[in-house]
Order: C-alpha cells, then structure tokens, then sequence
C-alpha cells in the first residue's frame, strides 16, 4: 500500500484505500460509487474481497490484483494478476507525467461520517503538498525519521504520513497487528523515532505484559488525535519513554488542521496541569487559511473565554475537493466560504481551541447541554477504567440523561456500578450524572474511534427494556 501511494498517482490514476475493517456489502458499495478500474488485495483479505466482487454487476467489477507476499502458501496465486510479477513486468525507463493542474485530485477516502452512507472524499495534489510540509514543521521532523506505522494507511491516507516519511527520506517499519508485542518489539529493533496513532492504542502499550515490554532509551514522538486524549491516559503513557503531541483533524480536512503547539512557559506547570493542555486540540497548521470557533446561526465567533461553545470551522486549500457525486453533502458541508466540522468546541485566552464534543454526542438533559467527553474525562481518572464512553439514553422526565459504558482493567476485581457513580458523584454537578453504567468486555471502536452510534443503540433499547420491566411489574 506504501508503495502504491507513489505509484498509482504517478501512473495518472487516483488510490482508494479502503477500510479493511468493513464488510463485504460496504467494500462492494465503495468500488461501485468510486467506480474502480482495479482493486489490490493481500492476500490476507482475499475471503472478503470475493465476496465483496460478488455483489457487483459482471460488466463493472474491477481486475483483481493479489499481494501474495511471503506470508502466503508457497506457489498459490489467488487472483487475476499477483502483485510483484506485475511490477517485475513494468517498464523501468517509464517517465511520469507532470502534473498539470495542482487542484487535480490525488487521492479519494471514504469516511461514513453521521450517516450509513459512505462518502467520498476527494483530496487534491495542492492540498496533500500543503498539508505534508506543515505537519513536518509543526512536528519538527528531522531528516531521516524511523516511522512506525502503528496508524493504518486507510485512514487519509496514513493522515498523509505516507508523503511526509518519504519527504524526510526516512524508514518505514510496516506492522501487520498493532499489538503492545508488535509495537514494543519493532521499536527496539529499529529504534523508531516517530508513529501516529488514537488515543485506543495508549491503552494497548499500557496493558503490555512485562514480557512483551521493552525498555524505550529514546523519546518516541507520538503524533495522537481522532480522538480527544484523556489527561489521565497521557500521564501514564508519557513516562513509558513516548513524547505525545496532540492533533485534531477530520478526513475531510486532509487531516491534521490543528496541533497543540507546545510552549517553554508550560515546563513548569505539574505534570497533571502539563497533560490537561496536551489535551487540547490547539491551533492551526501554517498552511491552514483560518480556523474559527462559530455560533453557526449567525456565523459569530463566540469569546475566547474557554467556556462558550460554538462549531469548529476551517478554511483552506488542504481542506477536501468536496464529496465526490455527492452536490447535496458538499452544499451542507460549506457554510459562507467554511468548512463545518460538526465539532463543538470553546476557545481559551490563548487561542488554542479545545473540543468539548462532537454536535451529535452532546447530551440535552433538562435543557442543559452535557459534554460527553468531559464526563469521559473525569471517568478515565478512576484507577480501574480502561476505555469509557458516554452517551446520551432516553429519559421520562429530562428527555435524555448521560449513560456510560466501561470497559475495565483485567486486574480489576470487585468494581460496580456504585463505585463508578460515586466517583462521578465527587468530580461532576449533579445534573450532569449518569444514570446509567453498563460494564463491557471491549467497546465497539474503529481503529480510530469508538462507535458512539451503537452505544446510543444500545443505550436506547437497554432503557426501553427497563420500562417495559417497571410496567411488567405494575401488573
């Protein structure tokens, strides 16, 4: 896939790299809406792969291209074409063609965004080039960086790593799992000196085995977003020898738009106050237009007071193309020149913005808005927690209240709900307390996120459920 970032673009043609994660009916609808010429598959996917081809008309399926790398049986080739024979076969002396259009596209990813429809989104060349050199001043990447790929290359295309890593003439270490094992082991190998990933993977090198830890004698940098980072999470994670950096971006953004720029002045502060800041999302890359917080009624910005919040908006060249075939999801996405993000977030004295959820997560309780990852913060400060998220759950007489799904820590014993409400009860306003704590195995997350939307699902039917029981009971 790496290699297919430089190349395909080169040929004239535009990557798709799509989710390995979906199923088979998702994967079909993206290679008919992108309508795909070729589709590469490792050889790990092929299972999915066929049947994802299954669901397409005959006369559009794309030619199939297999990566049997070394992994896969000895002499089995599974598709129309196997992946080195075709580049073995190509022509050594060709030369590219020069762009001619720096708006012309380089890249399409489809994010599923609020709705169950995929959306395309369509990055330009201008764009990406923009995008990469800011990221490599906002980080300080030095010449030749060790980059552990512990974020996926579906994901924007690597948050556009893919380009930077090569624009530094660094190293790529490839993992095939991103476990603690995995990512302990190649770090020492190859002392990896750079990686990106979302605050779930903290969790994962924090609940490494002694044996599969490894003793880290040089800062990794940790570029981290898709996800708002606990503080909690990022004093435990800081002192295992990773240096975290927090950025914010959306797909649509050729992410990341924001980093949280971090200043001498802050050294000072205790390690606590220190990991509240890293929290937030910060300010715009070099090469973004503008970045505002706005009461999109009105399209006002709302005061840098850290408390009132507004909708996050960007503007700029790195911002996405549009949505492509889709003139309906581009005219709501672009308000007066704007790009809305649907983040709500507040603004501090200082100009660094910082968000406080996202529109469809804030919990409307009583007429009163509840930030669910405030709550989640406060939540990850109990020492037995593992990932949490809240979200919002119906309720007879406020219309909706806050309800939390934990996953605890495998050494935790005798943990229950009256012990995560009582550490609500000491931190939060009474208003803003969950009535509701449900304990999970794992949460259902992407490699980026957790799915709020199947929390509030189950969320929903968890309290109808309780109804029809309290009714049941009156009988």
């Amino acid at each position: 896939m790496y290699e297919m970032h430089f190349a395909v673009p080169m040929a004239g043609a535009i990557p798709n790299t799509i989710n390995t994660r979906l199923d088979a009916k998702n994967i079909a609808n993206i290679l008919k809406h992108s309508e795909a010429k070729v589709v590469f598959v490792d050889y790990e996917y092929m299972p999915l792969a066929r049947e994802a081809l299954r669901l397409i008309p005959e006369s559009s399926k794309p030619l199939l291209v297999v990566i049997d790398n070394i992994y896969s049986p000895s002499g089995i080739h599974l598709g129309e074409l196997e992946y080195e024979q075709l580049v073995y076969n190509g022509e050594p002396r060709f030369v590219p063609d020069e762009i001619q259009d720096e708006w012309d596209p380089i890249a399409l990813n489809y994010t599923f965004g609020t709705t169950s429809a995929p959306k395309g989104v369509v990055y330009s060349h201008r764009g990406d080039c923009l995008s990469t050199l800011s990221m490599i001043l906002a980080w300080e990447m030095g010449s030749e960086p060790v980059y552990l790929w512990s974020l996926p290359m579906f994901h924007c295309n690597g948050w556009t790593f893919t380009w930077r890593v090569a624009a530094r003439g660094g190293t790529n270490v490839c993992i095939r799992n991103t476990t603690a094992q995995e990512m302990y082991a190649n770090i020492a190998q190859h002392k990896v000196t750079h990686m990106c990933c979302a605050p779930t993977v903290f969790n994962i090198l924090l609940q490494a085995k002694p044996n599969e830890r490894v003793p880290i004698t040089t800062p990794v940098q940790i570029l981290t977003g898709g996800a708002p980072p606990p503080a909690a999470l990022l004093e435990k994670i800081e002192p295992l020898g990773f240096h975290v950096v927090h950025a914010y971006g959306l797909t649509e953004a050729t992410v990341p738009a924001l980093v949280c720029e971090w200043q001498a002045q802050w050294n000072q502060l205790p390690p606590q106050e220190q990991a509240k800041i890293k929290a937030r999302q910060g300010i715009s890359i070099l090469t973004l237009a503008d970045v505002d917080v706005k009461e999109l009624q009105t399209m006002q910005s709302v005061p840098r007071d850290g408390k009132t919040m507004g909708e996050i908006v960007l503007r700029g060249s790195s911002i996405m193309k549009g949505y492509f075939k889709n003139e309906q999801a581009n005219a709501e996405a672009f308000r007066n020149g704007w790009f809305v993000t649907g983040d709500l977030g507040v603004i501090h004295p200082d100009g660094y913005l910082e968000i406080k959820d996202r529109s469809k997560d804030v919990i409307i309780s009583g007429g009163e808005n509840i930030s669910s990852v405030e709550l989640e913060e406060v939540l990850y400060s109990h020492p037995s927690v593992l990932e949490v998220a809240v979200v919002a759950m119906p309720h007879p007489r406020w219309g909706e209240s806050p309800c939390a799904f934990v996953t605890l820590k495998k050494d935790s014993t005798g943990v229950n709900e009256a012990d995560i409400l009582t550490h609500f009860r000491n931190n939060v306003a009474g208003f803003m307390m969950p009535k509701k704590v449900h304990f999970m195995e794992e949460l259902p997350k992407t490699t980026t996120k957790i799915l709020k939307s199947q929390l509030r699902d189950l969320a929903k039917t968890k309290s109808q459920l309780r109804d029809l029981a309290k009714t049941l009971s009156r009988l």
